[in-house]
């Protein structure tokens, strides 16, 4: 696996960015995206120095924000993403959401585990 974005949840995506902009240069913004699949609104920026933040809005963060909860999620990037489940579950990781595919990342396959840190995103590499 190899670190990909930190997720971030955020009422507003607009006025996140603006936030975001205030501290960190922003070298590359992703459209603005709605994912039926997950329920969200998306967006992904890119910093000066190559970290990702994925900002996501709508019901399915509403739970996060209401309390006071931002940070959503570690994506990591997989060569095989259903290996790489296998490999967590057997680990102890708890499959919350199986592969589907993330218009944010051009119907890349996505799937969320709970793992004893928090919450990760798998994105399939291919």
């Amino acid at each position: 696996m190899k670190f990909h974005h930190v997720g971030i949840a955020c009422k507003n995506i607009d006025e996140e960015i603006v936030n975001i902009s205030k501290i960190h240069q922003i070298i590359e913004q992703s459209l603005k995206v709605f994912d039926k699949e997950q329920n969200a609104e998306l967006v992904l920026l890119t910093m000066a120095d190559g970290t990702k933040l994925e900002l996501i809005s709508g019901k399915q963060v509403e739970t996060f924000l209401k309390k006071n909860i931002t940070y959503y999620h570690l994506c990591f990037e997989a060569d095989d993403i259903n290996i790489e489940i296998t490999r967590l579950v057997n680990e102890g990781a708890f499959l919350i959401s199986a592969p589907k595919p993330a218009v944010l990342f051009n119907n890349r396959e996505v799937a969320f585990l709970n793992v004893s840190y928090g919450m990760i995103e798998l994105l399939n590499s291919k």
